[in-house]
């Protein structure tokens, strides 16, 4: 296994960071939105850390935690504009094999896996400001939320192990040896 493109390029950040842009999106699209088991702020009130209640039955409430949910859309989408950006710029040639790579894949699952980690340790466990599922049975929807982080990351780990040059293939054998 390398972590390099064959013309050198180290994609384990750029494709980290869409990865963890794409993951803010699942979460925020699928569980705020669609779902809408939570929102942002939707625990406020009985956070650890102060903050006002937003509660998400009122409109002042849902108003609130919509405005949260957005900024937090904005993040995710700066996320996978940055790894998008961060790609472009590394693999200059055979571009349109990176996206069938098992390297970018493998890392892009690493940094969702990454992102439920850290958002659902800081956000459902530290902070307090919302919890995947509100209810009985809440500590085990956030414990549930870090295994599947947890699971992303070791999934991301075997697939990118997997993976040879990104821009190799087998009419690409005699070019030039990876820049460091």
């Amino acid at each position: 296994m390398t972590e390099r493109t064959i013309d050198g390029a180290d994609i384990r950040l750029p494709a980290t960071i869409l990865g963890v842009g794409l993951g803010g999106f699942v979460d925020g699209i699928v569980l705020h939105q669609v779902l809408q088991w939570h929102h942002l702020l939707s625990n406020t009130g009985a956070d650890n850390i102060g903050i006002r209640e937003y509660p998400v039955d009122t409109v002042a409430g849902l108003q609130m935690n919509t405005l949260w949910d957005g900024l937090f859309h904005v993040v995710t989408w700066v996320a996978v504009l940055t790894g998008l950006a961060m790609l472009y710029a590394r693999v200059t040639r055979s571009r349109g094999r990176l996206w069938r790579s098992p390297m970018l894949w493998g890392w892009a699952l690493i940094g969702w896996g990454l992102f439920n980690l850290v958002e659902g340790i800081i956000d459902h466990h530290i902070l307090a400001i919302h919890h995947v599922r509100a209810g009985e049975h809440q500590l085990w929807w956030d414990l549930g939320f870090l295994a599947l982080g947890v699971v992303l990351i070791i999934v991301g780990l075997l697939v990118q192990r997997r993976a040879t040059a990104v821009d190799l293939c087998a009419d690409d054998t005699t070019s030039a040896s990876p820049r460091r």
